[in-house]
């Protein structure tokens, strides 16, 4: 029975069982009204409008509930389906949603593995040209600077020192650049590994010092998965030293019940009212692509908290 039937049906039989009493009951209207017949009446009314809302109340309940779930759902933070409930067109319209949120889902999940797919291949790219390409040239820069300031008169030789040391510098940040665009040690000697080298790395970065705990002999997690893990430390990290006016962060990585926990929490002004940015949105589609979960809050005693749990058999393993 559809939507429109249910109403019409629940309102004629409001208005024929009213109907009945009028007719069959001892209730009559004088002309002109008498108080008493005006209170009968209208308490009849009454009584037939409360009735009507009570019975649309309970027969578009599921409706309400759906309604909510249209206005909460956010398809970066997957929760509990509508349950099924009502009938007919009430009960097809909450099975249609569930189904396009299960289609929408699993097409933003195949988009958004395509599209940081190909942000980590130009990653690589980028980072294979600045080590072969700036990184190669600014070595060579350096040699003829050597070569030129051994040969130069004191006065001059002092100046291509300075331009040497200027030189060096710009190589160790294009290295930098470079690291950070591809984890090379990642894949060479582990998440823990790159995990304390990335923690190395921001150490001191405007007074920012990183503590690390991580846990011996965690599980495996797959190479997709340990990607995301260090991608999510690098952007907490990276937001932290640019954002949070932090001193102290700490990191860790632990065994949890039924999978892997990844924490950074630091001791900085905090979230605030401040809007989930890019940086945040693409922390959440990369575990949502592994069936990891993302908290964002606020730690105890002020700062942010970020916690990544991961499971063992998680769609990256």
């Amino acid at each position: 029975m559809t939507l429109f039937w249910r109403i019409f049906l629940l309102n004629a039989a409001v208005l024929i069982s009213a109907t009945v009493l009028v007719l069959l009951g001892p209730v009559t209207v004088s002309t002109p009204v008498l108080l008493t017949e005006s209170v009968i009446v209208l308490a009849g009314l009454v009584a037939v409008l409360v009735t009507n809302a009570v019975l649309l109340r309970v027969g578009l309940a599921p409706m309400d509930r759906l309604t909510r779930a249209m206005i909460t759902t956010d398809l970066l933070r997957p929760g509990p389906r509508p349950t099924v409930s009502g009938h007919g067109g009430i009960a097809d319209l909450i099975r249609t949603f569930n189904a396009m949120l299960d289609r929408l889902e699993a097409e933003r999940g195949e988009s958004a593995a395509r599209a940081l797919s190909a942000q980590e291949d130009e990653r690589r790219r980028i980072a294979q040209e600045l080590h072969d390409e700036v990184g190669q040239t600014l070595t060579a820069v350096l040699l003829e600077l050597k070569r030129v300031a051994d040969h130069a008169q004191p006065p001059v030789r002092d100046e291509l020192r300075q331009v040497q040391e200027i030189t060096r510098g710009s190589l160790d940040e294009i290295r930098r650049i470079a690291r950070r665009l591809r984890p090379g040690v990642l894949a060479e000697l582990g998440l823990t590994s790159a995990l304390k080298a990335l923690a190395a790395e921001m150490s001191g970065h405007n007074g920012l010092t990183v503590r690390r705990r991580f846990d011996k002999d965690l599980p495996g997690l797959g190479e997709d998965a340990e990607l995301v893990v260090y991608r999510v430390a690098q952007e907490s990290l990276t937001n932290t030293a640019r954002h949070a006016g932090a001193t102290t962060v700490e990191l860790s990585l632990t065994r949890s019940e039924n999978g892997v926990e990844l924490r950074i929490s630091d001791d900085g002004r905090g979230l605030g009212d401040a809007r989930e940015g890019a940086g945040v949105r693409g922390m959440r589609e990369r575990a949502l692509l592994i069936g990891a979960e993302l908290d964002l809050g606020t730690r105890p005693g002020g700062g942010t908290a970020v916690r990544l749990r991961i499971p063992l058999h998680g769609k990256g393993n």
